[in-house]
């Protein structure tokens, strides 16, 4: 079981001379969906309000196989909602009406649903007062699960730039595996390369930085190696959803090789180069896939599965 802790939001979505459509996100609850329909038994814990929204969320969540924490809070006056406009290009920016609140007393220190990692990440591990719950949650867990963690900046929303990264850095040291974007790192550490980065956070505790780059594909280490691999060629929709799907495939892809659980940490920082390299490939075709699709909607095991067949009943081209 993996467990993803922080928002689910409806996307009011705004292309180009287009109408605005109303989809299912926010970026954990993005990769639980993504998780999930990878195969992956996955449980969210989020909050959202009793609203016609709520409501889409609800059955989008469980239409995709994802479990609703019981600890989740469900009575927001209303539930979290992002304004999204994709360019012509096909980038999306965002605009955010966002509530995060405390969870109940209990929810922090009680067992949990048993887990071999929690994820976390984006607006629930920054916006008070619900990010304190988070950062809590996650070291109390630590000890008996693997934790990933995801920044996923939106500075419109994290407030001073030295309070927001010093926050990443108390959940960089706190985790096993922490995926970045390069955009996130460019507001986090301006000036900065992101090897240098990388490295400087696998010092303070992480077996597994991952530094994605768009189209320039992904740049991973650990303590003994380091590894990059390119992008997937897409006909981009938008990109929407695409590196919330990364993370899931890269979970995904790690749970498949036995990878993840607390008892599994120091096989993970031995890795080899080249699973390095097979988990970030698979991490980049999930969210390739998803960019070909309108909004965040990510493939399926089948899917990928059909995708790859399809490939190799393909004719040489000589």
């Amino acid at each position: 079981m993996i467990t993803v802790v922080g928002e689910a939001l409806v996307d009011l979505i705004e292309h180009a001379a287009r109408d605005v459509v109303a989809r299912p996100g926010g970026s954990p609850a993005n990769v639980a969906v993504a998780l999930a329909r990878l195969g992956q038994p996955t449980t969210l814990l989020t909050q959202f309000g009793d609203d016609a929204h709520g409501r889409t969320l609800r059955e989008h969540l469980s239409g995709s196989g994802v479990r609703l924490d019981p600890a989740s809070v469900f009575d927001l006056p209303r539930t979290s909602v992002a304004r999204t406009r994709v360019g012509l290009d096909g980038q999306a920016g965002y605009d955010f009406d966002i509530t995060w609140r405390s969870f109940p007393d209990g929810v922090l220190t009680g067992a949990g649903t048993p887990s071999v990692c929690l994820h976390t990440g984006s607006l629930a591990a920054v916006l008070q007062p619900g990010a304190d719950d988070v950062l809590a949650l996650v070291r109390n867990r630590r000890a008996t699960t693997m934790i990933s963690y995801d920044p996923n900046c939106r500075p419109s929303l994290m407030g001073d730039q030295v309070t927001a990264r010093r926050r990443v850095e108390e959940l960089v040291a706190a985790s096993d595996i922490v995926k970045v974007s390069l955009e996130d790192l460019a507001w986090l550490c301006p000036g900065r390369r992101h090897e240098r980065v990388g490295h400087d956070w696998l010092e303070a505790g992480p077996s597994l930085v991952v530094v994605t780059q768009g189209d320039g594909g992904a740049w991973a280490a650990t303590r003994r190696c380091a590894v990059r691999v390119d992008a997937l060629p897409v006909a981009v929709v938008d990109t929407v959803g695409a590196g919330d799907a990364f993370t899931a495939g890269l979970l995904a892809a790690l749970a498949e090789r036995d990878l993840l659980g607390a008892a599994r940490r120091t096989a993970l920082r031995a890795v080899r180069p080249d699973i390095v390299a097979a988990v970030l490939r698979e991490a980049a075709r999930v969210a390739a896939w998803t960019c070909g699709r309108r909004g965040a909607d990510p493939p399926t095991r089948a899917d990928l599965a059909a995708d790859r067949s399809a490939v190799a009943a393909s004719p040489a081209v000589g």
